[in-house]
C-alpha cells in the first residue's frame, strides 16, 4: 500500500513542479509521476544536508516541490522537443 501512495504523492508533487514551471514538457504521466517521486527523494537528500530534516523524517511538500522543479529544469535540458517540420 505504501507504494500506491507514493506513486499517488509523486503525481501530485510532479504536476505541482509542472504548474510552477512555465514552459511545455516533453514528458507525459510517467514522466511526471517518476519526476515527482524523485524531487521528493533530492529535496529530501538535500534538506538532511543543511540540516532541515534528520535521517527518517518525511520531507516536507516545499523541498519535495523544489525538488522536482530543479529535476524538471534538468529533464528539460537533456530532453529536446522534436519539430515535425521537414523539408
Amino acid at each position: 500500500m505504501t507504494i500506491i501512495w507514493t506513486i499517488i504523492i509523486g503525481f501530485v508533487i510532479g504536476l505541482l513542479a509542472r504548474a510552477l514551471m512555465p514552459g511545455r514538457d516533453p514528458g507525459g504521466f510517467i514522466i511526471t509521476t517518476i519526476i515527482g517521486i524523485a524531487g521528493a527523494l533530492v529535496g529530501s537528500f538535500v534538506g538532511q544536508a543543511l540540516g532541515f530534516y534528520a535521517q527518517g523524517e518525511p520531507v516536507g511538500m516545499i523541498m519535495s516541490v523544489l525538488g522536482a522543479i530543479l529535476l524538471l529544469v534538468g529533464y528539460r535540458y537533456l530532453v529536446p522537443t522534436t519539430s515535425t517540420s521537414r523539408l
